[in-house]
């Protein structure tokens, strides 16, 4: 397509995103709400005008409230080819989101007395070798393992690109760092590292004796209800799955790189919806995945030797905002920004999905926290 037809083609995308912007859904229209109607249409009002102004294709939104699931809708389109609808059933790629169901995952074993947090990680996961330091599970939850991070490769990195699909994605995703030097000392600074999370993949599959995907789907997601979330294989058929969309020079949408997220697994590589990740929320909030002292272990901030401030917990990012202690994560890959946030002492709780790289899904996320903890009259 000549550059003349790619701008036609986005400016008329633009015109259907608008539309059912504003117009959500069947789906989303059809569920019974419990939030407000002057909250429900200030957030649909920020969403409609994010998207505008960022020219996000399609985005899905969930909101907890209460320790409830209470609302949820799809925005824009899954796929502009065919005009497709978003909904809040939509599959998204979670991208970075992903850390939270391994992390999750990992703290249930330790809370069941089947791994050892502090143990050398080669306890569990032999094929990772010796290095110069020990590395425990905890460091690599908490980014102090001294691993460096894939994504710190150039934007074509043959790491990730489809050619490069595992079908064991934990013994698969190790053969591309595990020979590597640190880049750091264990336990001394944090250094965002995905790779690490691929070691916690394979010391999940030793202490529990399953296949990391399957454990985390048995154990994690589908007591919390999560039956559509799945691992994003790139050659599956899926149905509900979203297009992914990029931005190129001129600001046009384009199709985004093809990418394959089997080697990072544990790291990068699920697909949910807002409506599951709306009940991840819930479980974790109503204690019905770990208890609640497991639970506040995982969302508690960990200091490296340095001692420097630091905002990540085992597996969570921790804030505050508004006045308010937050927990959550984002995402951001090829074709998908994504984010979750939940208030624990307000029991309340965000998603925000989107399908376009770079499209700042904590920016929205923050404007809609906002919105659920301030004060306002009632409905």
């Amino acid at each position: 397509m000549d550059r003349d037809k790619l701008k036609l083609f986005a400016a008329i995308s633009s015109i259907i995103v608008g539309l059912f912007t504003f117009f959500p859904s069947s789906s989303a229209i059809a569920q019974q709400k419990a939030i407000g109607p002057g909250k429900e249409a200030e957030i649909r009002t920020t969403v409609s005008a994010f998207m505008a102004a960022n020219s996000i294709p399609g985005v899905s939104v969930a909101i907890v409230e209460n320790g409830e699931f209470e609302w949820s809708a799809g925005f824009g389109l899954a796929d502009l080819e065919h005009s497709v609808p978003a909904t809040a059933q939509t599959l998204f790629r979670l991208a970075s989101i992903s850390k939270t169901f391994t992390a999750t995952a990992t703290m249930l074993l330790w809370q069941n007395g089947k791994l050892d947090l502090d143990a050398p990680v080669q306890k569990y996961c032999p094929i990772f070798p010796q290095k110069p330091y020990p590395i425990t599970t905890r460091q690599l939850l908490a980014h102090l393992g001294g691993i460096r991070n894939g994504a710190t490769e150039p934007i074509d990195r043959p790491e990730t690109v489809v050619v490069r699909h595992f079908e064991d994605p934990i013994q698969g995703g190790l053969q591309l760092f595990k020979d590597d030097p640190l880049i750091d000392n264990p336990g001394r600074s944090q250094h965002y590292s995905g790779y690490g999370y691929v070691v916690v993949g394979c010391v999940i599959e030793g202490a529990s004796g399953e296949k990391y995907a399957d454990y985390v789907r048995e154990h994690v997601l589908l007591p919390a209800g999560m039956t559509d979330t799945r691992v994003d294989n790139h050659y599956d058929i899926v149905p509900h799955r979203s297009r992914f969309y990029s931005k190129d020079k001129t600001g046009s949408i384009v199709n985004s790189q093809p990418s394959d997220s089997s080697g990072v697994l544990p790291a990068d590589g699920w697909l949910s919806s807002a409506d599951d990740l709306a009940k991840f929320e819930v479980a974790l909030l109503n204690d019905r995945l770990v208890k609640r002292s497991t639970r506040d272990l995982m969302w508690t901030s960990v200091h490296g030797a340095d001692n420097e401030e630091k905002y990540y917990a085992l597996g969570w990012g921790t804030g505050e905002n508004f006045g308010i202690s937050h927990v959550g994560h984002g995402g951001g890959d090829y074709g998908t920004s994504t984010f979750i946030t939940m208030a624990p002492d307000r029991r309340c709780g965000v998603v925000v999905l989107m399908n376009l790289n770079g499209g700042n899904a904590s920016d929205l996320v923050t404007k809609l926290f906002k919105i659920l903890v301030a004060p306002r009259d009632a409905d």
